[in-house]
């Protein structure tokens, strides 16, 4: 028997007209929403088809998929409260292009840096959209504005590129040198003050000066050291 037996009351299913079979046919294979004409211009006989859409939208009220209207247009949509199931996570692949590639680079090596000095070293003017995808991808932030004449936004790196490219810090970036020894980069035609600015030579001088202290340690204790023994 074709019943529902649920708490002790027995439910028949709802039977639906041949009319309402069509109108529910038509409307759940259109590609977009449909419009009452639309859809009396489909069927075979022309019957009060609102009341037939009205019948269905009751009829699916409580599925998984409802009928709805819109603006006068009809169409099946998942339920409002199971529409968390039809999320989907999906990664996308973008390629930076070489505006972008170039721009990083610099900000990297010359943070904080201004757009303007940004276009002076690049020799030529960019989009403001590339700023724009490097800090949607969260590896560039502004850094509050030069105190010069106009103030200008500054930019430097976010602690997402250092974790990113697998960085514990700027200083660990490659210098002019580096990238020359690895063939990645001419050196002799490079401009070192280009590798010899903002934070990312800072924290280099201050690994120097740390490298400088920590041998002077290692020398005084092991001059101490040969001291006592004698």
């Amino acid at each position: 028997m074709n019943k529902i037996k649920k708490n002790n009351v027995v439910n028949f299913p709802v039977k639906i007209s041949e009319t309402e079979r069509e109108v529910e046919a038509i409307v759940f294979a259109a590609a977009e929403p449909l419009s009452l004409e639309t859809i009396e211009s489909k069927i075979s006989k022309k019957n009060d088809v609102l009341k037939n859409l009205k019948n269905l939208q009751n009829y699916y009220s409580n599925r998984g998929i409802n009928l709805v209207c819109i603006s006068n247009k009809w169409s099946f949509r998942t339920s409002q409260n199971l529409s968390f199931l039809m999320s989907q996570q999906k990664t996308v692949e973008k390629k930076l292009s070489k505006a972008a590639i170039e721009t990083l680079s610099i900000i990297v090596y010359h943070q904080p840096v201004t757009r303007a000095e940004i276009e002076e070293i690049r020799g030529v003017a960019f989009g403001t959209n590339t700023l724009e995808i490097l800090m949607e991808l969260n590896w560039v932030r502004p850094l509050g504005r030069k105190d010069v004449v106009g103030k200008p936004i500054q930019y430097g790196t976010t602690d997402e590129f250092l974790s990113h490219f697998n960085l514990q810090k700027l200083s660990d970036l490659p210098t002019v040198d580096e990238l020359g020894t690895a063939g990645l980069i001419d050196s002799s035609s490079v401009n070192d003050s280009i590798f010899g600015t903002g934070r990312f030579y800072k924290e280099k001088q201050d690994d120097k000066k740390e490298n400088i202290y920590s041998d002077i340690d290692e020398m005084l204790s092991g001059t101490l050291k040969n001291e006592d023994v004698e």
